[in-house]
């Protein structure tokens, strides 16, 4: 993988040996794991005790040196540190013995023999630890002066990393000490786990390098927390400064509100869709390079971080046609319920510009031409999206710029009627929840276009009848087997019917169907029991052609269709 120093699986005693340190950068995130993540570990390890040739992997770790004797921890720290607080809680169980004088001595020497293994060592003098691991700026100094002098642990005044990490010491303080009572079991329990325990090293020289092997491995469906890179890199820019404390407190409270509101989106997204919103668009691989170069000084830090944070909700709006943010735009709300079901993403970075820079009839305005855009091109058309991306990109820009937009900006995008018309005649829309809503969408609009009869697509009071059956017989209608598996999925087999009279109808040969298509309150429903007294695939054709022609006047842009 380009960019890495040395890939290669390593045993935890091979990563804690030969005078190795690991340092978790002072920015990084705080120790966040739970009984949930702690009990997963221990069941594995205790699978680990009760069969003596498995062995146990933890995963990648990312780390950065330009020695290879220090490291810092780039992912990885949440299981490094639960490892160690594993270790310490074995070291308390064998103090215990030896505050109690059993077995004193050789309880001691294991002891120490373990703490100087995998721990670090402490200064007969200062009593100060000098230890493997060093934690972040919330989690050090309780880790160094409680955990690893195995103290008794302070409940009072703790940030919530020391809380994580008092809960999970005593927590498996409890296991051990009800697994094991000798100390030549507490010491061969940690003995035998460190040579089974085992991670694959990925060793880079710096956050660049770094930030490429994040982008590699979660390509290949490995989520690692490329966030927590960017924000130790931001932070390290205002820490070069020797800021006040009260600087970096407003950092981690600026951090702590985006990520918060942010809740399950993906930071690195937002991200990316802020930063195109008002720059040249840059894509995910090149996203970290360039806000290195752009990111400079801490005025540069704090601007970036103010304007994420000022903006957010409006990213997380734009996304959620039910915030209260379009309570009183019910045309916003309408166009961003179509986009979000059409699934459409590329406009985030325009609709942030818009949002800033436009009145609300103009944002308004062009939410209805991205939504007839992204039908067209997206749903129907089934074209690149990419090439969308970057005509939105460029829209975005333009609207930053000069506060302005116009259909006419779209052009390239904008599909043509002899091209949708041909599209829609041929389009199928296969089995499928999205899709089921789609196809209610689409006839619920040409409904109300042709005879102004308001179907509320989004109600459960209709479902998709497929007037030739998914699960036809071989005799059913005028149909070979090979025109059933050509047609079933056409749009020109789709109608809207009564959940009550769709399942009544299920199967049912095409005459008896007619008789519950005429019941229906969907006038498109019973013109084809007043249009095809018989259905077969050429009926089919004929009333996907008639449409298509409406479509191509419901999902129209005047403006770019030259009419």
């Amino acid at each position: 993988m380009k960019g890495i120093q040395g890939t290669s699986n390593k045993t935890y005693r091979q990563l804690m040996g030969n005078g190795l340190r690991y340092e978790i950068p002072k920015f990084q995130r705080d120790y966040t794991w739970e009984a949930e993540q702690w009990d997963d570990l221990w069941q594995d390890i205790r699978a680990l005790m009760a069969n003596e040739d498995t062995e146990h992997y933890m995963g990648y770790l990312v780390l950065q040196t330009s020695n290879n004797k220090e490291f810092l921890i780039i992912d990885g720290q949440q299981r490094l540190t639960t490892l160690s607080l594993l270790i310490l809680a074995t070291l308390k169980c064998l103090q215990q013995l030896v505050e109690s004088g059993v077995d004193a001595d050789s309880n001691s020497r294991r002891k120490e023999s373990l703490l100087n293994s995998y721990i670090g060592y402490i200064d007969p003098v200062t009593l100060i630890s000098n230890n493997k691991l060093k934690l972040n700026k919330n989690s050090n100094d309780y880790y160094k002066h409680y955990l690893v002098l195995l103290k008794d642990l302070p409940l009072r005044n703790t940030n919530t990393s020391e809380k994580h990490m008092r809960e999970c010491f005593h927590w498996y303080f409890d296991k051990i000490k009800n697994e094991f009572s000798t100390g030549e079991h507490f010491a061969a329990f940690i003995d035998g786990i460190v040579d089974k325990l085992f991670f694959t090293v990925i060793e880079v020289t710096d956050q660049m390098n770094a930030f490429k092997v994040f982008e590699t491995l979660n390509a290949r469906g490995v989520q690692l927390s490329s966030s927590d890179l960017l924000k130790n890199y931001l932070f390290s820019v205002v820490d070069g400064t020797q800021p006040h404390s009260s600087e970096v407190d407003e950092l981690e409270a600026l951090w702590g509100k985006i990520v918060g509101k942010l809740g399950e989106n993906k930071f690195e997204d937002y991200l990316r869709y802020y930063w195109n919103s008002g720059r040249k668009s840059v894509g995910k691989k090149h996203l970290f390079k360039t806000i290195k170069s752009s990111v400079t000084t801490k005025e540069e830090v704090f601007t970036l971080l103010r304007q994420l944070d000022e903006t957010v909700e409006i990213y997380l709006a734009i996304q959620n046609p039910e915030d209260e943010l379009w309570k009183e735009v019910p045309d916003v709300r309408k166009s961003l319920k179509e986009l979000k079901l059409f699934q459409i993403k590329q406009t985030n970075s325009l609709f942030i510009a818009a949002y800033k820079n436009l009145t609300i009839e103009r944002f308004s305005k062009l939410l209805k031409i991205c939504s007839v855009i992204s039908f067209r091109y997206n749903i129907i058309g089934g074209l690149n999206p990419n090439v969308q991306e970057e005509v939105y990109n460029s829209a975005a820009q333009k609207i930053t710029r000069e506060k302005t937009i116009s259909a006419l900006d779209f052009q390239k995008i904008y599909v043509s009627d002899f091209n949708f018309e041909n599209s829609f005649i041929t389009k199928e829309l296969r089995a499928s929840t999205r899709n089921h809503k789609i196809v209610k969408y689409i006839l619920s609009k040409i409904e109300l276009y042709l005879v102004q009869n308001d179907i509320d697509p989004e109600s459960d009071l209709y479902s998709v009848e497929h007037i030739l059956p998914e699960n036809a017989s071989e005799t059913w209608g005028d149909f070979t087997l090979e025109e059933m598996n050509k047609s079933v999925f056409r749009l020109g087999n789709l109608t809207l019917l009564e959940r009550k009279l769709n399942r009544e109808a299920s199967n049912l040969p095409y005459t008896v169907k007619l008789v519950m298509y005429q019941q229906s309150n969907s006038i498109l429903t019973r013109q084809v029991a007043d249009t095809y007294e018989t259905w077969t695939e050429a009926k089919i054709a004929a009333r996907q052609k008639e449409l298509a022609k409406h479509a191509k006047a419901v999902w129209k842009i005047q403006e770019l269709s030259g009419s």
